[in-house]
């Protein structure tokens, strides 16, 4: 095997280990049971946001330095540290990691060990963590080569199993705006905003690994790809054998609930252990992500200032304190803020992968802070937008943020500076 496609594979494992955290098992069987015979068009909308939008962030990132900063920072240099360290410390310590360790105490600890406190088990959990990512010039290695194999091969078995044996039959559930209601479950797995800051820990591993920068672009997108088509499986997967379930469980059984009878029903008494077994595997290789990412972060914007070490242990108290919210709080409190993150992430990966075609840097920053605005705007309880066109189905942003960027261009000429040129 050629060293550059061995290197991909190993990167792109690690790529996909990071991605598969708690909602990547949560959000499609709930999202199945809910649609049911719908699946096919919820497995679209799902992707496309959970695997889709990843993809294209990481692409994003690699036409500049491998960071999101280096797109982000276009824009203007306040934006980018501030917005930056939002998206740090929303998906990390306030929303992913909290979600991946109260997750695994849901579903892998307290169904076996019902005598361990949360606050007990979820401690040593993140001293786990920690032990990982304080050795962090390692990590991407050891998540590719020893943690991302074991996930998947438990992954495959339970979802090759519910494909070929189904455990129950796909009935209709009258469900309304599927396509929509499905890209904003995509949005639930945070693997967009998280793959803008992953970008750079992939980039520092290619070129540890001796790849150049003009190699770079083509090892991101390899890479890239083995954790996408990985995640494509799980996710269309899980979701029709999510839609098997209905009429077989109560309404109100939750999502990992869910995920307890669907492992049970294929896999029989053991299969509960083996979910258990897989989401504490996918909690963990995110959380380890999400945290080197996280703490080489804060290191770097302070000028060393914040110490690596410091940084992680710091990130690992305030999400422990967070988890003991447990899954379903977190979820809820999680709604309105990627709400706000999602239409500039978005916006900011859109305009910079047609960067040769939107090339006045001002028209693209009034679009930026339209979509800013319009995400703010939907997360005010009460304040009703439905007038705004696809507001009813979660992206009132999306026309304003194309009508802004269309008027920045009237009002500004792109030859006026040289501020204009968006690479």
């Amino acid at each position: 095997m050629k060293k550059s496609t061995k290197d991909s594979i190993v990167v792109g494992f690690a790529l996909f280990s990071m991605f598969f955290g708690a909602g990547n098992l949560i959000f499609p069987a709930f999202l199945g049971n809910t649609i049911g015979d719908q699946y096919i068009l919820g497995v679209i909308g799902f992707i496309l946001t959970g695997v889709g939008l990843p993809l294209l962030a990481i692409l994003a990132c690699s036409k500049g330095d491998g960071t999101f900063k280096s797109i982000s920072s276009k824009i203007g240099p306040r934006f980018s540290v501030i917005f930056t360290a939002i998206l740090f410390i929303a998906i990390g310590p306030m929303l992913a990691i909290p979600r991946t360790a109260a997750t695994t105490f849901e579903l892998t600890i307290n169904p076996f060990f019902p005598n361990i406190p949360a606050f007990v088990a979820m401690a040593v959990y993140f001293i786990i963590n920690l032990f990982f990512v304080l050795g962090k010039t390692s990590i991407i290695d050891t998540l590719g080569k020893y943690l991302t194999p074991v996930l998947m091969a438990l992954l495959f078995i339970l979802i090759t199993k519910g494909l070929f044996m189904p455990i129950g039959s796909i009935s209709a559930t009258n469900a309304i705006n599927v396509f929509p209601t499905s890209l904003l479950e995509g949005y639930q797995t945070m693997d967009a905003i998280a793959a803008l800051l992953f970008a750079g820990i992939i980039t520092t591993s290619l070129k540890s690994k001796g790849y150049k920068n003009k190699e770079m672009p083509s090892m991101i997108f390899k890479s890239s790809l083995v954790a996408v088509l990985g995640l494509a499986f799980v996710y269309g997967g899980l979701t029709y054998i999510g839609a098997q379930t209905i009429g077989l469980v109560p309404s109100e059984i939750g999502k990992t609930g869910l995920l307890i009878f669907i492992s049970k029903s294929i896999l029989g008494n053991i299969g509960p252990a083996i979910i258990g077994i897989a989401m504490g595997l996918a909690c963990l290789t995110t959380s380890i992500g999400l945290l080197t990412a996280g703490a080489s972060f804060f290191e770097k914007i302070s000028n060393g200032k914040l110490p690596f070490k410091i940084n992680a242990i710091v990130i690992s108290i305030i999400s422990l304190g967070l988890a003991t919210l447990g899954v379903d709080n977190i979820i809820a409190l999680s709604v309105p803020i990627l709400n706000v993150l999602y239409p500039v992430s978005i916006t900011l990966i859109v305009t910079t992968l047609l960067s040769n075609y939107l090339k006045n840097i001002k028209a693209v920053r009034v679009g930026v802070y339209t979509s800013l605005a319009f995400g703010l705007l939907s997360a005010i309880p009460g304040l009703n937008l439905t007038f705004i066109p696809l507001a009813e189905v979660g992206f009132g942003w999306f026309i304003p943020t194309v009508i802004s960027i269309l008027i920045g261009y009237i009002i500004y000429s792109p030859k006026t500076s040289q501020e204009s040129q968006l690479d």
